[in-house]
């Protein structure tokens, strides 16, 4: 059987779940800009319905999601040029999903680090949806043949799962048609640390504001979070090897790396020596210059809604227009009746 060519396209999306932070930008947001361009199509969605996993209220969830898109814009993301929606203007992430829960295997699931850390002791409480959230995923990246997808270390698992339920699905059919999904795992700071503890997670959920940069943040506030960041009293070191048992200083420098495009080997290079009563600031003067107008942007976005609301339903239109073919080719494959339009 000949091996099936599948146009080079990427796919990656983020839960509207509130507090957007550099953690997301970085991680994630500034990579989906970068791949925009002739190499690839490219796909980014709202993941709202990998949100409701855990409860949401809903006003907070529309805000969100509108917010999200708004982050994605202001960004760089261009709504034209790329495919920008969210998940549940879109029934057939569902409707694969429906179709991967029944080849995705339960041992599989329960070995998801993301569920064990998420439903910890209490899974008989936890939703289902929370322990089938990473087969809508492989649906989120397969219903559109997507090759690459942008993710952060965290997310790897999942994308071995993606990979695992297409190549099953394949074999039990007898076909090649879900492509093997290639993950993008690159960049200097694709798993940004606290500001308050350089081993644990930058995160929205934290309960202090200090350990993170929120990309609605202020100038001001952007800065004095920079100036504040817990750091050792050592400076510098000549090499990246010397940051080994330093995460706080590590963290920083890689920061630094990713909001100036440059490795972090050359942060070290421009700045080894520097006590961080120097380096802060500079920092400091690095992001206020990269995300406070992105924070502007976001702002005046947010001013208008309806706007918002226009563009998700457009680029959700374009992305039916690419995920109802594989559906139907999907259902065909698996014998469902009235799959085939006469």
């Amino acid at each position: 059987m000949a091996e099936t060519k599948f146009t080079p396209r990427v796919f990656s999306g983020i839960q509207p779940s509130g507090g957007l932070t550099l953690g997301n930008y970085l991680g994630a947001i500034k990579r989906f800009v970068d791949m925009q361009g002739p190499e690839f199509e490219t796909i980014y969605c709202m993941v709202d319905l990998h949100a409701i996993t855990v409860w949401q209220d809903p006003a907070a969830l529309t805000r969100n999601t509108r917010e999200l898109c708004a982050g994605f814009i202001a960004a760089g993301i261009d709504p034209e040029q790329s495919i920008l929606f969210n998940q549940s203007q879109v029934p057939e992430h569902a409707q694969l999903g429906w179709i991967f829960n029944c080849v995705a295997r339960m041992g599989w699931m329960q070995r998801m680090t993301q569920w064990k850390d998420k439903a910890g002791k209490n899974q008989q409480n936890a939703s289902l949806g929370l322990f089938a959230y990473p087969s809508l995923m492989a649906a989120d990246i397969l219903i559109y043949h997507a090759t690459h997808v942008p993710v952060g270390e965290d997310q790897k698992q999942h994308l071995e799962l993606t990979r695992d339920i297409a190549i099953k699905f394949n074999n039990d059919f007898g076909v090649d048609f879900f492509p093997i999904t290639e993950p993008v795992i690159e960049g200097a700071a694709t798993r940004v640390m606290s500001l308050r503890d350089g081993t644990k997670k930058m995160s929205k959920s934290d309960p202090s504001d200090m350990s993170r940069i929120n990309m609605t943040d202020d100038a001001d506030a952007i800065a004095l979070k920079i100036r504040k960041a817990r750091t050792d009293p050592d400076p510098l070191p000549d090499t990246l090897e010397g940051l080994e048992d330093r995460p706080e200083a590590r963290n920083l420098v890689n920061i630094y790396a990713a909001l100036a495009d440059i490795s972090p080997e050359q942060v070290i290079a421009e700045h080894a020596g520097q006590q961080f009563g120097t380096f802060k600031p500079s920092l400091a003067d690095l992001a206020v210059a990269k995300l406070s107008p992105i924070s502007t942007e976001m702002a005046r976005l947010m001013d208008d809604p309806a706007e918002i609301d226009r563009i998700l339903a457009r680029g959700a239109a374009r992305a039916r227009e690419i995920a109802a073919p594989i559906l139907r080719q999907t259902y065909e494959i698996a014998g469902m009746v009235g799959a085939v339009s006469a």
